[in-house]
C-alpha cells in the first residue's frame, strides 16, 4: 500500500475527498491492526498527522468512521497539528477545536470503545492547556460551563462519566509528572499550573464531591451494579488525583500555621522508608471543603455502608469503587498544614480519629484478619489500613499517634501496631519464599510506620514522647526481628545456593541499622 499524501482541506472541499481520505486512513489502520506493510500503513498516518491545517478532515474521520482506531489516529492528528499551528491559528479556530472535542465526548459519550473517547478528551485538555494563557477568564468559563452541566448529570450517567474524565485528562495535563511536552519553556507549564491550582482546582474537587454525593444514595440502595457506581468509581479517583497534586499556592505549606507541632515529621529521612507517603498541604482555602463539610465524614460511612452490604461478597474488596474509596479515605490521614486552624491541633486530631474510627475495622482483630487472608480474602483492606497508621506517624507526634486509638479501644495505637507486626512474622515465618507476598508488603510498611516514630524521639532527644507501652512494643517488636534473622542465618548456613540473596533478611536489616 503506498503511502497517501493528504491536501488541505477547504470549505469547497467536496464530500468525495473527504470519504476518500477516511478510507486510507481506514485502510492504514486496518493493515496495521492485520501487520500487513505496516510501513506503508504508518506513513500513511504519519502523512496525516504532518499535512498542514487537516482539522476538517480530521473531524470528518473522528465523527463518521466506523473504525475506532481511525477516530483515534484522527484524534491524534488533531493535537499534533493543532500544537504544531497553535500560533498561526485564528481565535476562533483555537476554541473550535476544543469545542469540536468536548461536544464529541459528551455527544458520544455511550461509544462501546472507551480508549476513543479518552483520547479525544485528552485532545481536547492538551489544546486547552496549549491556549490556556490566550484564552480570557470569559472564554474559559464557556469551556467550563458545558463541563460543569455534564459532571452535575444533567445530560444522564453516560455524559456525566465522559465529563469527569476530561476533568481527569485535564488534571493529569497540568501536573508536572504527567503533562506532555509541546516544545515550550518550563515558564509557561509553571504558569498553567499555578493558575490552574488558584482558579480551577477547588472548583473541579467540589464538582466531583457533588457528583459523587448526588449518586450514592442510589449505589447503597441497589442490590446489583448500577450504572452510578462507575461515575461514583472516576469521581472518587479524580478527588484523589486532585490531593495528589503538589500545592504550590500561597499558604499551601505555612509551618506557622499548623494545628499541631509537624516539624519533626515533616523533616523525614525519606531514603530509610521505602513506602511513598505523600503529604497533602493545600492550605487554608480548602479547609471549608474538606474539613468543615463534612466530606470525610461521608466517605467514611459510605464505604462502611458498602463494605457492611456486599460483605458476603469477597471479590467487593477489590472492585474499582471500593478501591478508589479506600485509596481517597488513606489520603485523608497525610493532610496537614495550614488547612487545620491553629487549635493547638483539636481539629486535626479531630479529623483523624474520625477517619480511624472507620478504618480500623480492616485491621482487627489482627489475628483473624490475617487468617482470613490466608484462607483466601483479598489483603487490601489491611493494607491499606497499615498504609493509614504510617500516615498517621508521619503527621503526627508519637504520643499523639498512640492517644488516637485509645479514645476507640481500651488500648493504644501502639499496642494495635505491634500485633499486626506479630502476625506478619508469623506469617513471614510459615511461608518462607522469595515471591512478595501480602505479609512481604504489610512488613515493610510497618517497619517504616515503626521507623517514623523512633526517628522523631531522635531528632527530639525526648524519650517521654513515647508512652511506657509503647516502649515495650518496642523492644518486642526488635527481639522478634533479631529472632527471625537469626533462623533466616541458621537456614541459609545450609543453604546450597551460597549465591542467592535473602530479599527479606536485607529488606529487614535495611530498616533496622540503615
Amino acid at each position: 500500500m503506498m503511502a497517501q499524501s493528504f491536501p488541505q482541506t477547504t470549505e469547497a472541499a467536496d464530500m468525495a475527498q473527504l470519504q476518500a481520505t477516511m478510507q486510507a486512513v481506514e485502510l492504514a489502520c486496518s493493515s496495521i491492526q492485520m501487520h500487513a506493510n505496516p510501513a506503508a500503513a504508518e506513513a500513511t498516518l504519519l502523512s496525516l498527522s504532518q499535512s498542514p491545517h487537516p482539522y476538517r478532515t480530521c473531524q470528518f474521520i473522528v465523527e463518521n468512521s466506523q473504525l475506532p482506531l481511525a477516530r483515534f489516529q484522527a484524534a491524534g492528528a488533531i493535537r499534533d497539528a493543532g500544537i504544531r499551528e497553535w500560533g498561526f491559528l485564528e481565535t476562533d479556530d483555537r476554541r473550535g477545536l476544543i469545542s469540536f472535542c468536548l461536544c464529541f465526548i459528551m455527544k458520544h459519550a455511550n461509544l462501546p470503545e472507551g480508549y476513543v473517547i479518552a483520547k479525544v478528551a485528552s485532545v481536547a485538555a492538551q489544546l486547552l492547556k496549549r491556549g490556556w494563557l490566550d484564552f480570557t477568564a470569559l472564554e474559559k468559563e464557556a469551556f467550563f460551563l458545558e463541563v460543569k452541566q455534564a459532571v452535575d448529570g444533567t445530560h444522564g450517567l453516560a455524559v456525566q462519566y465522559s465529563g469527569i474524565s476530561f476533568l481527569e485528562s485535564l488534571v493529569s495535563e497540568f501536573s508536572p509528572s504527567t503533562s506532555t511536552a509541546m516544545g515550550l519553556p518550563r515558564e509557561f507549564h509553571e504558569q498553567c499550573l499555578m493558575s490552574l491550582e488558584h482558579d480551577y482546582l477547588k472548583v473541579f474537587y467540589s464538582w466531583v464531591q457533588h457528583a459523587a454525593f448526588n449518586v450514592s444514595n442510589r449505589i447503597i440502595e441497589a442490590d446489583s451494579e448500577v450504572p452510578e457506581v462507575k461515575v461514583c468509581s472516576s469521581a472518587l479517583r479524580l478527588m484523589l488525583q486532585i490531593l495528589n497534586w503538589d500545592f504550590r499556592g500561597k499558604n499551601a505549606v505555612d509551618s506557622s500555621k499548623r494545628g499541631m507541632d509537624l516539624f519533626q515529621s515533616v523533616m523525614k529521612q525519606e531514603n530509610s522508608r521505602r513506602t511513598e507517603c505523600i503529604l497533602v498541604q493545600p492550605g487554608p482555602a480548602w479547609r471549608e471543603l474538606l474539613i468543615s463539610s463534612g466530606h470525610v465524614g461521608w466517605l467514611s460511612n459510605f464505604y462502611t455502608a458498602l463494605r457492611q452490604k456486599f460483605s458476603s461478597e469477597g471479590f467487593w474488596i477489590d472492585c474499582p469503587l471500593a478501591v478508589s474509596a479506600r485509596k481517597l479515605l488513606v489520603q485523608f490521614f497525610s493532610l496537614t498544614g495550614a488547612i487545620f486552624p491553629s487549635d493547638s491541633g483539636n481539629t486535626q486530631k479531630q479529623h483523624l480519629l474520625q477517619l480511624l474510627a472507620g478504618i480500623v475495622q480492616w485491621m482487627e482483630p489482627p489475628d483473624a484478619v490475617t487468617q482470613a487472608i490466608k484462607l483466601g480474602k483479598s489483603d487490601s483492606e489491611l493494607l491499606d489500613g497499615c498504609r493509614a497508621l504510617l500516615s498517621i506517624a508521619t503527621v503526627t507526634t508519637p504520643l499523639i499517634f498512640d492517644e488516637l486509638l485509645k479514645s476507640l479501644r481500651p488500648y493504644g495505637t501502639l499496642t494495635l501496631l505491634s500485633a499486626l507486626m506479630r502476625e506478619v512474622y508469623k506469617d513471614l515465618a510459615e511461608n518462607q519464599t522469595d515471591d512478595e507476598t501480602w505479609s512481604w508488603v504489610a512488613r515493610d510498611i510497618l517497619l517504616d510506620t515503626w521507623t517514623t516514630l523512633l526517628q522523631q524521639l531522635e531528632v527530639s532527644g525526648q524519650s517521654n514522647m513515647l508512652p511506657s507501652e509503647g516502649i515495650s512494643a518496642a523492644a518486642n517488636l526488635f527481639e522478634l526481628i533479631v529472632e527471625s534473622e537469626l533462623k533466616g542465618a541458621s537456614a541459609s548456613a545450609f543453604s546450597d545456593d551460597d549465591d542467592a540473596p535473602n530479599y527479606a533478611q536485607a529488606s529487614i536489616a535495611g530498616k533496622c541499622y540503615g
